[in-house]
């Protein structure tokens, strides 16, 4: 477990310790951080279900919040097609100018901007 800043235990010796030693306890400690993805029940799922056709038919720009393997996201996007053989959505990242795909599981909320 890891303490506060003022503590001098590992905080002690990572100046003796290798970079990449340094690195793995970095991602030691990200892995206890890691939020669980939530669990949606059907009425949600019809309702990002329809946010996402919706902004698609539209051409409405979204903010969609996701579960990105440690934590959540938040991101902005232009819906361009769904997928749902992949359950996957196509999408423009509004931010970063670029294609992205995002796994329909992995999707927690939609919201119009």
């Amino acid at each position: 477990m890891r303490n506060g800043p003022n503590d001098r235990g590992t905080i002690k010796w990572t100046s003796l310790m290798l970079p990449e030693h340094v690195e793995v306890l970095q991602k030691l400690w990200k892995e206890d951080e890691r939020v669980d993805k939530a669990t949606l029940d059907e009425q949600q799922l019809e309702e990002i279900e329809f946010a996402l056709q919706r902004a698609k038919s539209d051409d409405l720009p979204v903010e969609i919040i996701h579960h990105n393997g440690f934590d959540y996201s938040s991101t902005k996007v232009k819906v361009i097609g769904l997928d749902p053989e992949r359950r996957k959505i196509r999408c423009l990242d509004i931010e970063e100018k670029m294609n992205t795909s995002l796994p329909f599981e992995d999707i927690f909320s939609v919201e119009f901007i």
